[in-house]
């Protein structure tokens, strides 16, 4: 009869070469140059901080980052796009908190959450309700009292999250919000700066410019956190409004992707978020760099589709 000692040396010696292929995984990997999907288009601030970040990669990694724009969809393109790819770590892309968190709400998806192995998160981005500067409305207060009056206010959005924060202060106040809807931020700014609407929800890159110029002001930041370029101004909630809308990038790899690898990668994100200038660069492009682990950034999005779902249901945004 064999005794359990004895049985436990074949079942160790079967075990061998697959620790030694995930061993050589590691140590082997990169061997060439690694895909980077984003998501939206040269020039805004996701590609930008995108490419910032590849190019910190590239120092740990020891191979290039290549980017590649697949805009479209307000940034589902990308991800629908990724999850298709072979998983071996050498196509890997932005998976923004609004494609995991807010679309799946508005549109039909070709994934789910579940389609991806995240890898880290990199940045957050801030939002400000912004008014010209010779307006009127100097403080929320001011605004939702417009709101409450016939016609309402007209604001300038060019998709979610950017609307969400309007919508709810009306929702909340018995306000009357209509968006206007415009293809980009800077197309936003423009409509605002033109007196085609009132107010608009966007963000530090957009409107930094117009506001240090004098065009512009700030009123409420939008986010859960004030802006550090003007301390002074409350969040919506320090206003006494119970609405703020928040949203992450993040990079994520095909499900499947092997353990060893999904960890490199994000050693690699990680190592570049400690690099003073892409600190600098990805803050220029106004980013908030964050450095996040993959399951941090995975809890992040999980925590927030049920958010903006009930969000988003309630404003009657939501598909059916």
């Amino acid at each position: 009869m064999m005794s359990r000692t004895s049985l436990r040396w074949p079942l160790a010696l079967l075990a061998l070469p697959f620790l030694f292929g995930m061993a050589s995984v590691r140590a082997d990997y990169p061997e060439r140059e690694i895909s980077l999907i984003v998501n939206y288009g040269a020039g805004g601030n996701t590609d930008v901080t995108a490419r910032v970040l590849a190019k910190g990669m590239q120092k740990h990694l020891g191979k290039p980052v290549i980017v590649i724009n697949k805009a479209g969809a307000e940034g589902t393109l990308g991800p629908a796009f990724l999850a298709v790819q072979k998983p071996d770590g050498y196509s890997f892309g932005v998976v923004t908190y609004s494609t995991i968190a807010i679309q799946p709400y508005l549109r039909d998806l070709p994934y789910t959450i579940k389609d991806f192995e995240f890898v880290a998160g990199y940045g957050r981005f801030r939002y400000g309700v912004v008014v010209r500067a010779d307006s009127s409305y100097k403080t929320l207060d001011d605004l939702v009292k417009a709101g409450k009056n016939s016609p309402g206010i007209f604001f300038g959005a060019p998709s979610a999250p950017n609307n969400l924060a309007l919508f709810e202060l009306g929702r909340r106040t018995g306000g009357k919000f209509e968006q206007v809807s415009y293809k980009s931020g800077s197309e936003t700014v423009t409509a605002l700066l033109g007196g085609q609407v009132e107010v608009i929800v966007q963000n530090p890159s957009d409107v930094l410019a117009q506001i240090h110029g004098g065009k512009l002001r700030l009123i409420a930041s939008a986010s859960p956190v004030r802006w550090r370029e003007f301390p002074n101004v409350p969040t919506m909630k320090e206003a006494g409004y119970d609405v703020e809308i928040d949203s992450w990038l993040g990079i994520a790899v095909p499900k499947g992707t092997p353990r060893p690898i999904v960890e490199k990668l994000q050693e690699g994100v990680l190592a570049a978020l400690k690099d003073p200038e892409v600190l600098e660069k990805i803050t220029l492009a106004g980013v908030d760099a964050e450095a996040l682990t993959g399951a941090q950034y995975e809890k992040l999005l999980i925590q927030g589709a049920e958010t903006m779902g009930r969000a988003l249901k309630a404003s009657g945004l939501a598909r059916p």
